[in-house]
């Protein structure tokens, strides 16, 4: 096999086409309300890693567990990369009228693409936070907070770093 594109092959880069059962699909007892997205620092050099916090609150009457979901989007990039890419994910069980803070660390590699071999690049990135992918419809809902960074310096092979 020669043509490693992953375009036309998964649901990832079909473009606007939304998957009829996407990472994250199902229904709860209770509801959640995602707030407070931080990412430190909003600025940062091409080999470093990002921290991000969020605030899950149970609005609920019951009990729950929600998974909560992060995924990132390349606003600009020199090859083809996917309309999202889940990056971090964690299952919290949260009591019903309680929230909790999360943190997660986003790797430097995780923002690497595929140019014949694995290279970081500069640019703007948004991070997407919420208990499902970015615009995705259910009959639960769930929001999904966005909030943009931006990486300097020039690009370099991610073993570079």
């Amino acid at each position: 096999m020669e043509n490693y594109t992953m375009e036309g092959r998964t649901y990832r880069y079909y473009g606007q086409e939304a998957p009829l059962y996407p990472f994250g699909y199902g229904l709860s007892y209770t509801t959640f309300q995602y707030r407070d997205l931080v990412l430190s620092p909003p600025v940062l050099p091409v080999c470093a890693n990002l921290s991000v916090s969020v605030v899950l609150e149970n609005t609920g009457q019951r009990d729950g567990e929600e998974v909560v979901q992060l995924y990132l989007r390349w606003e600009q990039s020199s090859v083809p990369v996917p309309r999202w890419q889940l990056v971090a994910f964690r299952r919290v069980a949260v009591p019903a009228g309680r929230e909790t803070k999360l943190s997660f660390q986003v790797a430097a590699e995780q923002r690497a693409v595929w140019a014949q071999d694995w290279r970081l690049e500069p640019g703007t990135f948004t991070l997407f936070a919420g208990g499902q992918q970015p615009g995705q419809q259910t009959r639960a809902p769930s929001e999904v907070l966005s909030a943009r960074f931006t990486v300097t310096g020039a690009a370099r092979p991610l073993r570079g770093c």
